[in-house]
């Protein structure tokens, strides 16, 4: 009889995709909760006194003008109808007419979503599914295009800037550093700079135009361009829902091509920082690797200390071991499999 006991099971272990898949689960899912710790924390208290605040003005409302609380919110909930149906209690531009109307698609299709506008009729909330799939679909396709002609483009820059500082070298390394040049690539990090910098001058242009026209404060405005321009959309703050803004057509033009250029340089940015996040995923795998690697050769080890006979102690079967003895693991290649069992061998 022959009972085997591993230590790793290349056939049950994932390749290097799915690990990384399965650690960004993990870390977003932490990430996600240390965050909504924090943001409990800071803002749980705000809505406790809003929530204190709110129900003694109803109270003293109801109470001076002799109504009944029942009274009072029907009526609010009367005005929570007519405020999705667009109606503010302060004079705003219209929300249908064809300015409004465009702004609205054009939240739609880059999924910003404020939530100020909204379709009331059944054939709009129809028409809005079909409408937003094809023309998010579009959208995205635009943004994938931009991105790719931002990266070619910076790409040449930081070529272009390297081979210039390069170029001031002696004429006797000009042969060496024309085939270095042509080897040479700008890093990702270089790259993530120069569209950083470039979002963050768009974001800070606009902020300063939304802070002039809209009455917020910079940082507020700031805080908009970033809402916006990440596509988040939460709606607090809106742009263009003046009643003067009806009359300044310049005004209109910039904000929706700030709207438009915000969101492409944004998600330009997060497709950068995303190949960031994957090498340090690959990096975090690399560790683990190596401390799993590390234990099964201590195991290996502790055996070989113990004194076991060669029927008792840890069998490695690699099809690839380097001249260090070391295994390079199941994530790094599928075709260098390791595996390490306890075989006991009885009544052979």
């Amino acid at each position: 009889m022959r009972q085997n006991c591993s230590c790793c099971f290349p056939a049950l272990s994932p390749s290097r995709e799915t690990a990384c898949f399965y650690l960004l689960f993990v870390l977003i899912a932490i990430y996600m909760l240390v965050g909504a710790a924090i943001f409990s924390f800071l803002e749980g208290p705000a809505e406790l006194q809003a929530h204190q605040l709110w129900e003694r003005r109803v109270r003293d409302f109801s109470h001076e003008h002799n109504l009944s609380s029942e009274d009072l919110k029907s009526l609010l909930q009367h005005y929570e109808e007519a405020r999705t149906a667009g109606i503010r209690p302060e004079q705003g531009r219209a929300l249908w007419d064809v300015p409004g109307a465009f702004y609205f698609v054009g939240t739609v299709i880059s999924t910003i979503g404020f939530g100020v506008t909204a379709p009331s009729t059944v054939t709009g909330k129809v028409l809005l599914v079909f409408y937003g799939l094809l023309g998010c679909s579009a959208a995205m396709l635009f943004f994938n295009l931009f991105l790719e002609r931002v990266l070619t483009f910076l790409s040449l820059l930081i070529f272009w800037c390297h081979g210039r500082i390069t170029g001031h070298r002696g004429m006797e390394d000009r042969d060496s550093e024309d085939s270095r040049n042509e080897d040479w690539k700008p890093s990702a990090y270089q790259v993530t700079l120069m569209v950083f910098m470039a979002a963050m001058l768009v974001a800070c242009g606009a902020a300063c135009l939304y802070t002039a026209m809209e009455g917020w404060t910079y940082s507020e405005s700031l805080y908009f361009c970033f809402v916006a321009f990440s596509t988040v959309g939460f709606g607090d703050f809106v742009s263009g829902q003046r009643a003067h803004h009806e009359d300044t057509w310049l005004y209109q033009v910039a904000n929706c091509l700030l709207m438009l250029f915000g969101v492409c340089w944004t998600y330009s940015l997060f497709n950068i920082l995303s190949v960031i996040i994957r090498q340090g995923l690959n990096w975090t795998l690399t560790v683990l690797l190596w401390l799993h690697n590390s234990f099964c050769q201590y195991r290996l080890t502790l055996f070989l200390k113990l004194g076991l006979c060669d029927s008792e102690r840890p069998i490695c079967h690699s099809k690839n071991i380097t001249s260090s003895g070391v295994d390079k693991g199941p994530l790094w290649s599928s075709e260098n499999d390791v595996v390490v069992t306890e075989s006991t061998t009885r009544g052979e």
